[in-house]
Parts: structure tokens; C-alpha cells; sequence
């Protein structure tokens, strides 16, 4: 299907907002303080923090550049406010008030006059009109000051990068990280929002691509900053639609509660109250939108919040941490704490889904045993040593050959682990007032990973074979960015036989890209898997995830008839072509003349299109009529058709015989499995590569490094697909003989019987046709 990346706006559909649309503000905040930001009308806004030291401080932002839409949905830049001004009512609940010493403060970040950059600190009471709890306040920007009292210093306003208002807890010390005498909840409300003047109002993207059958996955822990509204006006606009699945996360939802000098997740398993409102909200415009999300929790619970007893343990007693900076540790299912947070963390999840009116729909995503860098198995920690009787046998390296005692545990590993997941859904279902949906989500590529052979004995236990769950959802980013196609298609196979899930019970996943710099290469990938994923016959696929799709642009577009009707008949041209027939290769060159005579010639073609002429190939009537028939069932130029050239149709040559080693298609690197087959012309150096499309899977010789090889199949279009990747530095070549795709070049075919009788040969031109791949 088409996609492309979009940088910009070129022409797409655009709007107005008012600046300071209540949609596009957004919070930020240190560890481990929370914050959310909720829209409750169109001009209303409603922020929630939850504090748990002195020093903790909530930022409500605005800013100038919008870096978290997608490029076609972003409003414009306007770093100028000159001549313009922002009222809007401030109520709050807790939070310190407007008149005091540390009182909410408007910092403005830019450059002054000078081009400097500098901050102005604009106190807020210095502009409000009622108590310090309620009251309108007006900010004239090309008139205020910064300052404790007015009159203050003038802000440079023509060029602000971001704003922000301070939210702080009654008893806030700057820079202190003692606790709070207990933890602090507060709330503001701000209403009335109305920008005037001259830079009020900015341009928005406003396109609403039509519905192209994709789903989109989100992350709280990506999104907790951002509006509920302005993530969904996002999914929408791009085409998305159905279903969604959102990560709840590992870092942010949670209810911290201070041990000892440690703040760490409450074993009752609360959510905080930002984290409650946000869902509250997102979940009730989701509905409003004819969307369902699926919510997703998993094992995953970021390290400085969880119970040193919780964490999976490798057998020196190390804890299983991620690679994120700062880390995450996996859950221990053996932990009878850690499962029971789980489950009533899911629980609480489940009742924001029912208020909303939502149906229950939970995901339990990537639950595994961590294994690390070197080959360690995290499945030591104190209650899963005592769940394996005490005195389980180490495994110091899952990369090595395991003997019977070791294998027996990786199995041992695997029933608690489905026993934790089987309790989790039971506990899920418990809390639904009436039917629910549980989905299990397994990263392949981990669980799967080729140099731990054993390991899957552990995480993908046969205690999640169907009908353990009411969806198996597969994802394979790893693999399927980096290429190893031959990895992905394995785990398919295993995955189905271990499993058992029907396709239609099956969901994939496709996604993600980490860095930006990769998004050319790893976008190509991701979107050919969802194209696979369609062919294999999922029905739901979902991208992974909206950041990424946001950052780089990602626009997948509909299908239109013509692309998924098969405009290629797989059948060859009924004649031979004979000598009369003209075959004539064309490239594309444009030249250029200097002054001084001399050409700059630039090539715009890698690979020549041939053109042929078949009509003097017709020898008879009966052949003339055939002929006729044939075109009229490629319905004209609408169908392309194969067809044999006499002068080029061999990897030996021109027309030999082919042999294994004629043609070098690929070096193998141990990851790629896909090769596609191609003819190179002329010498080594810089030769002109053809590539092919439609072999004759009959004649197809493979070799690896000079073997025989019989370890692959033929795919669409001239795609060699190998069962397992070639080894690094290996010559994958081919031999084959091929055809040539064309169609008709017109619609029309002018034959006059008069003419053939006397002797005068027809035309009917063809074109070869260039062929995705």
C-alpha cells in the first residue's frame, strides 16, 4: 500500500485555532512527581498534580513550535506575540496560591532584543483580578513585566520559544528532595481562555486522510505530558480508526507511596489521580469517537518504583533491568506482592473502561522471564527459587547446550509463568460486569531469539495455547527492521504449531523505529510488513506507535481499486517471436549543451524499457484472430502479460543455457533471507543491474558460496526467500531463464484485413512494464 513520510504541509487541507487552544498545552515535570492535562471544554482546561517532595515543581507549557503533531496536523510557528493578549480564569484546589512567595509563575523562554537568549519570570497575581484561588487573569504580552512586583522589566515578546506556569504544594522549598508531610494532591481549573490581537490566532493542519483498514498503538508513558484530545485529533486525522491499543506503561500510572526513604509503587496497586483523570478523559472522547481501546499493562515496572522483591533476579542475585536510560525491571510472577499490584492495577484499568462506557478489552503485554546480555536467566529472585523447590540448577548462559535438569526448569519457568498470566486474566475478568476480551502480546524476537534456543520453552509456554486468551497478538519490530525475514517466518511456524491460535484469532503488530535517522530505511520495512500481514490474513494490524508515526510522518494511504486489483496476468504471449518482430531497449537521458559546447549528460533511468512490435510476427488469419482475442481479454493496455524475448532472455549470456553461478544476487550478512534476482550488464565495474521479475521457476539453479542450494523458495516478482539467512560473506548467485513483463502500449489495435491479405504486417506495439518490488 502507498505510504510516504511527510516533512510538511503541501498543499493538504489547513484551519485556525485560537493561540492557546486548550488541546495543545502540556505538562512536564521531574521523577517521581505527576502531572496530567485534560481538556473539559473548548476553552477549558483542567491540570492534576500529585507530589511527593519539597522541591517538586509542574510546569504548564506552551510552545511556539509544535514538534509532537504530525507534520500534517501541526499548527504553524509564530514565535511573535507581540500586540497580543491571553485572559483566562484560574481556579485552583491545593496548589499554593497566586499571592504567595512561590506562587504560580509565568516563565517566558527566548531572546531578547539582542538576539540573547535570556527567561523572564512573570508573577501571575501581579495580573489577576478576585482571590488567589479565583481569579481572571490578563496578560497584555507587549505591556508586561517580569518581576516579584510591578513596576518590573519589560519581556521582549517578538521572540518566544515556550512558556510555562509553575504549579508547586503549599510547603515548596526550592531544590529540597525532602518529603512532603504526606503526599500532595491539588488541581487547577482554567476556563474562559480567549486570545486577541494580533498574532491570536495560527494555522493547523486539518486533513482527514480517509480510513485505509490500519489501527494505531499509543503509550501513556510517550503521551502522559500531552492532552487526551490532542492524541486522538492526531489518530483520526491520519485514517486510523476501529480500535487502538494503548500501553498504560510502566513509569507514570502508578500510586507511589513512601518505605523506608524509598518512594515505590503501593502494593494495593492504585493509580494516581493524574494518571486516573487522563484515562477518565481519554477513554470518554475515545467513545465519543466510535473508538475502543484495548488497554494494555505489563511486567515491566520502572526500576527506582519497584519493590526490590518484585524484580527478577539472575543467580548471582543481579535484578533484570532494561536497556532504557533511565532502566525498567521486569515483575517476578513468582512474587505473590508483585501479581497481586498487577492484577489490581489491571482491575482499576477495567472500571476506567466500564465508566466510559467502553468495552473491556486488556491486553498483557510481553510478559517473560528477563534474560541479559550475556545469556543469564532472571529466574532467581527469592519466591521463584522457592516455587522451584528451593534448589533449581543454574543456567549460566542460555547461548550454551543445556542438559536435562536445565531444560526441566526453562519448563518449570514456563508453567508459572501461564499459571501468573491465567491468574492476571481471571482477575480481569472478574472485575468486567459482563464479557471482556484479554489479548496476549509476545515480542518474538526475544522470546524467539535464535542464540537462546531453549529459551521459548520458558516464555512462550504451552500454557497460553488457545483458548488461553481470547487473541494472540504477535509483534517482531527487531527483526523485521533489521531485515531477518527468514527469523520472522520461523516464529510464525513455531508460534502457530505451539500455539494453536487461528489467523483469525491473531493480531500483529508492526513498529517501531527508535531513531529518527533510520526512519527512510525502517518505515520502508514496517509498511511491507503490514502489507504482509494482509496477505497472510490478519485482519487487525496496528502500527507501533504513534510518537514514531508523529516524528517522522509516517501517512499510509488507502488502497485504491486499481491496487488491489490484479492488473498482471500471469500468462505468456501465445507466439514465438519471430525475426520480423522488433525488439528496441530505451534509457532516458537528459543532456545539456554549455556555452562552451561541451554536454553534461545525466542518466534517469537505472534500467532500460523495452519496446516491441509483435504484428510482424503474425503469419495467418488464424493467428490474427487469436491475437485480437488475447487483447481484448487484457482488456487493452489495462493488464500486463509476459512475453519472451528471443535476443535476451537468460542469466548465461544472452540466451544460454543457465548454471548455478551466473548471476551474483547478494552477499549474505546472517540476518537477510530475501533476495531479489537480477541480471548485471557489462563489466564489474559499475555494471547496468536489471532486476527480475518474472522467472521461470522451473529453470531457477541457486548456489551459496559455490554450493548447491535447495533451502528457499520462490516469491512474488523474482524474490528469492531463503528458510535460513545465507551465512555472512557468503555469494548467493542464480541461474534462470525469465520473461518480460508488458502490456499493450495503447488501447487501441488498427488492423485492416485488406492490408494483411495483401501482405502489409500489422502493428501492435507493447511496453515492458517496471514493476514494484
Amino acid at each position: 500500500m502507498a505510504y510516504w513520510l511527510a516533512r510538511e504541509r503541501r498543499g493538504q487541507e489547513s484551519s485556525f485555532i485560537q493561540r492557546f487552544d486548550p488541546r495543545f498545552w502540556r505538562v512536564n515535570f521531574p521523577r517521581p512527581a505527576m502531572a496530567s492535562v485534560v481538556t473539559t471544554g473548548p476553552d477549558s482546561m483542567q491540570i492534576d498534580v500529585e507530589l511527593h517532595r519539597e522541591g517538586e515543581l509542574v510546569g504548564l507549557i506552551w510552545e511556539s513550535e509544535d514538534t509532537l503533531d504530525h507534520p500534517l496536523l501541526a499548527y504553524e510557528t509564530n514565535r511573535d506575540y507581540s500586540n497580543t493578549t491571553l485572559s483566562f480564569r484560574w481556579q485552583s484546589q491545593g496548589v499554593i496560591a497566586l499571592d504567595a512567595v512561590n506562587g504560580p509563575t509565568l516563565t517566558i523562554e527566548g531572546r531578547d532584543a539582542q538576539g540573547q537568549s535570556r527567561a523572564w519570570f512573570v508573577r501571575l497575581w501581579n495580573y489577576a483580578e478576585g482571590t488567589p484561588t479565583d481569579a481572571v487573569i490578563t496578560l497584555p504580552f507587549s505591556m508586561i513585566e517580569s518581576g516579584f512586583s510591578l513596576p518590573g522589566s519589560p519581556v521582549h515578546v517578538a521572540d518566544i520559544d515556550r512558556m510555562f506556569i509553575s504549579l508547586v504544594a503549599p510547603e515548596f522549598a526550592l531544590g529540597s528532595n525532602a518529603p512532603l508531610p504526606s503526599r500532595f494532591n491539588g488541581s487547577v481549573t482554567v476556563s474562559n481562555i480567549v486570545a486577541d490581537g494580533r498574532h491570536s490566532v495560527l494555522e493547523i493542519g486539518d486533513v482527514r486522510l480517509p480510513v485505509h483498514g490500519e489501527r494505531l498503538a499509543t503509550a501513556y508513558d510517550d503521551a502522559y505530558d500531552q492532552t487526551p484530545s490532542r492524541i486522538l485529533r492526531n489518530l483520526i486525522g491520519l485514517g486510523y480508526r476501529h480500535d487502538l491499543i494503548h500501553y498504560v506503561g510502566m513509569s507514570h500510572f502508578m500510586r507511589l507511596g513512601l518505605q523506608g526513604e524509598d518512594l515505590l509503587a503501593v502494593p494495593a496497586g492504585e493509580l494516581c489521580q493524574p494518571c486516573t483523570q487522563w484515562h477518565r478523559n481519554f477513554f470518554a472522547l475515545a467513545y465519543e469517537n466510535d473508538l475502543e481501546v484495548i488497554a494494555s499493562i505489563s511486567y515491566e515496572l520502572f526500576n527506582a518504583y519497584c519493590p526490590e522483591a518484585w524484580k527478577q533476579r539472575t543467580f548471582n542475585g543481579d535484578p533484570a533491568l532494561t536497556g532504557w536510560v533511565p532502566p525498567s525491571s521486569l515483575l517476578s510472577p513468582a512474587n505473590a506482592d508483585a501479581m497481586a499490584w498487577l492484577q489490581t492495577s489491571a482491575s482499576a484499568f477495567v472500571s476506567l473502561l466500564v465508566a466510559s462506557n467502553l468495552p473491556v478489552r486488556m491486553q498483557i503485554g510481553e510478559p517473560w522471564w528477563w534474560t541479559t546480555a550475556q545469556g543469564e536467566i532472571c529466574i532467581y529472585d527469592d519466591a521463584a527459587l522457592l516455587a522451584f523447590g528451593g534448589d533449581p540448577p543454574e543456567i549460566p548462559d542460555l547461548r550454551q547446550t543445556l542438559d536435562a535438569d536445565q531444560i526441566a526448569l526453562l519448563e518449570a519457568a514456563g508453567a508459572l509463568l501461564a499459571q501468573s498470566t491465567s491468574d492476571l486474566t481471571a482477575a480481569i475478568r472478574a472485575a468486567a460486569p459482563a464479557s471482556s476480551e484479554i489479548l496476549l502480546l509476545a515480542f518474538t524476537p526475544t522470546i524467539l531469539d535464535p542464540q537462546m534456543p531453549e529459551l521459548y520453552r520458558a516464555n512462550l509456554p504451552v500454557g497460553w495455547a488457545r483458548p488461553a486468551f481470547d487473541r494472540l497478538q504477535l509483534e517482531d519490530y527487531d527483526w523485521l527492521t533489521d531485515g531477518a525475514d527468514a527469523l520472522r517466518r520461523a516464529a510464525y511456524t513455531l508460534t502457530d504449531s505451539r500455539l494453536q491460535y487461528p489467523l483469525d484469532e491473531q493480531d500483529y503488530l508492526a513498529g517501531f523505529v527508535l531513531r529518527a535517522e533510520d526512519r527512510e530505511e525502517h518505515w520502508t520495512r514496517i509498511d511491507r510488513g503490514v502489507d504482509e500481514a494482509v496477505k497472510r490474513g490478519i485482519e487487525r494490524r496496528y502500527v507501533w506507535a504513534q510518537p514514531q508515526v508523529n516524528r517522522d510522518g509516517y501517512t499510509r494511504m488507502r488502497s485504491s481499486q486499481e491496487d488491489t486489483m490484479e492488473a498482471f496476468d500471469d500468462i505468456i504471449y501465445p507466439f514465438a517471436l519471430g525475426r520480423s518482430a522488433s525488439v528496441a531497449p530505451e534509457f532516458s537521458t537528459s543532456i545539456s549543451v554549455t556555452s562552451s559546447g561541451h554536454e553534461r549528460r545525466n542518466s534517469l533511468w537505472s534500467d532500460a524499457r523495452i519496446h516491441f512490435d509483435v504484428g510482424p510476427g503474425i503469419r495467418s488469419e488464424q493467428e490474427l484472430s487469436e491475437v485480437i482475442s488475447f487483447f481484448r481479454a487484457r482488456r487493452g493496455a489495462a493488464r500486463g502479460f509476459r512475453i519472451s524475448d528471443p535476443t535476451d532472455h537468460s542469466s548465461s549470456g544472452m540466451t544460454g543455457s543457465p548454471s548455478m553461478l551466473d548471476q551474483l544476487i547478494g552477499i549474505g550478512d546472517g540476518v537477510a533471507a530475501e533476495f531479489q534476482l537480477i541480471k548485471s550488464y557489462g563489466g564489474p565495474q559499475e555494471p547496468q543491474v536489471r532486476p527480475i521479475t518474472r522467472p521461470r521457476a522451473e529453470t531457477l539453479l541457486v548456489s551459496v558460496d559455490g554450493n548447491p542450494s535447495s533451502d528457499w523458495l520462490l516469491g512474488e516478482k523474482g524474490k528469492l526467500i531463503f528458510t535460513s539467512a545465507p551465512a555472512p560473506g557468503s555469494e548467493v548467485r542464480a541461474g534462470f531463464l525469465f520473461d518480460v513483463p508488458v502490456r499493450f502500449a495503447e488501447d487501441r489495435v488498427d488492423i485492416s484485413g485488406v492490408d494483411f491479405e495483401a501482405g502489409e504486417a500489422p502493428s501492435i506495439p507493447l511496453i515492458e512494464l517496471r514493476e514494484e518490488i
